[in-house]
């Protein structure tokens, strides 16, 4: 099963708790426990310094235009609050990629 990750940090103070690095570095550790994945580095989107109240990032429209493609099967994050801010907006970012088939899973609160 092809995987993609996506990253974000907005702040300067997330930036010094939770890099971007940091999250990468912890969902990497949970891809190659399942034997079934495959990453590939192109793979992984990220946006720094981005805000979660923002729709439109760079990384994640990339993610969004790939997952149309279904050049993956599932999006990997740390936690739904690097997807968006808003509860309604993870709903909707979450809906759209599961009707483009793509399986959405945060290893915070799952």
């Amino acid at each position: 099963m092809e995987v993609a990750l996506y990253v974000r940090v907005s702040t300067t103070r997330q930036q010094q708790t939770q890099t971007i690095e940091q999250q990468l570095a912890r969902l990497r550790e949970y891809v190659v426990t399942q034997p079934e994945w495959h990453l590939a580095e192109e793979h992984i989107y990220r946006d720094d310094g981005y805000s979660g109240s923002r729709l439109n990032r760079p990384g994640l429209d990339r993610l969004r235009d790939r997952a149309a493609l279904a050049v993956f099967e599932r999006v990997l994050m740390t936690a739904p609050d690097r997807l968006a801010r808003n509860y309604v907006h993870q709903v909707l970012r979450i809906d759209e990629l599961t009707q483009r088939g793509c399986q959405v899973e945060f290893l915070e609160r799952p």
